[in-house]
């Protein structure tokens, strides 16, 4: 076989039509032609994005947030225009790819609303920033922080150091608290009761040193102790605190407590538990029939 044919054969095997869509022939070398060039083109925006955010945006923009919402959005808006572009190269007709949009619009409608919702909440939070890459949030009760937003899904991770992807709907439907939102630091507080007997003074001054002392609260604003309340078995104080590292707090807070302990004491601080006093009567006829006796 010499090469004139080979060639003709090869040539033969590629202009293979596969299927064709509404007058849109795609052969096996068209089909190829397309999975090379969106391969192209999802590798070359990733390595633009990155490229964007780390090089470019981060001398202009401090907040990694803010850069990494930025240079996605860029990303998708690339994505979108050079798949356009591929498909109208490869001879696809857009009438076409109407009627298709057409006819995914009617199946959005029946049975794939909640992933519809899912990509619209990634564009709300990649452009109005509520939740941004590096923010620490709660949602309905699970602390984590925040990794990666994508269209359909926000990876996080947790404080046991477990990825979990939430569908986006979930940030933008629900109520979340985002504990670094405007600031980076967060305040919050240990609560411990002592005995009536207990030196006031003394127990506010040993809360607060607890608390300045340990590595991981803040400097500004200070930490303060407030006198809560009198309750049934102890004085209740709370220790405030300011902390920077906002998604490892229970370490920090875990630390303070040990401090407190070791504190109260070597100063003879008791910390009580609740005590109930219970009467048992030896005769239980005389407790439900009280008047067996007068008889």
């Amino acid at each position: 076989m010499d090469w004139d044919s080979t060639k003709k054969n090869i040539s033969e095997i590629f202009n293979v039509v596969v299927f064709d869509i509404q007058g849109s022939r795609f052969t096996l070398l068209t089909i190829l032609y397309i999975v090379i060039a969106i391969w192209l083109l999802l590798y070359l925006s990733k390595k633009f994005s990155l490229l964007l955010q780390n090089k470019v945006l981060i001398k202009r923009i401090r907040e990694p947030g803010a850069r990494y919402s930025i240079a996605t959005i860029l990303r998708y808006l690339i994505v979108l225009i050079g798949f356009i572009f591929i498909v109208q190269s490869a001879g696809f007709d857009m009438t076409s790819f109407g009627l298709m949009a057409g006819a995914l619009g009617v199946g959005i409608g029946f049975g794939l609303q909640n992933l519809f919702s899912d990509f619209v909440s990634g564009v709300i939070l990649l452009f109005d920033s509520s939740v941004k890459v590096g923010d620490v949030i709660d949602v309905d009760g699970l602390v984590c922080t925040v990794t990666k937003i994508n269209l359909r899904t926000t990876q996080v991770l947790t404080r046991d150091d477990k990825y979990i992807l939430l569908p986006n709907t979930l940030l933008t439907k629900n109520r979340i608290i985002n504990w670094t939102h405007n600031i980076k630091n967060s305040r919050f507080d240990i609560s411990v009761g002592v005995d009536y007997a207990s030196n006031v003074e003394l127990v506010m001054r040993l809360l607060r040193e607890s608390a300045e002392e340990q590595e991981g609260v803040d400097k500004t604003p200070e930490p303060f102790v407030r006198f809560n309340e009198y309750a049934d078995s102890a004085l209740l104080f709370t220790v405030y605190f300011w902390s920077s590292n906002v998604f490892r707090v229970e370490n920090t807070k875990s630390e303070i407590r040990r401090k407190i302990f070791h504190k109260f004491e070597e100063n003879n601080i008791i910390i009580p538990f609740p005590q109930r006093t219970l009467h048992i009567l030896r005769n239980n006829d005389d407790a439900f029939f009280p008047d067996n006796n007068k008889k």
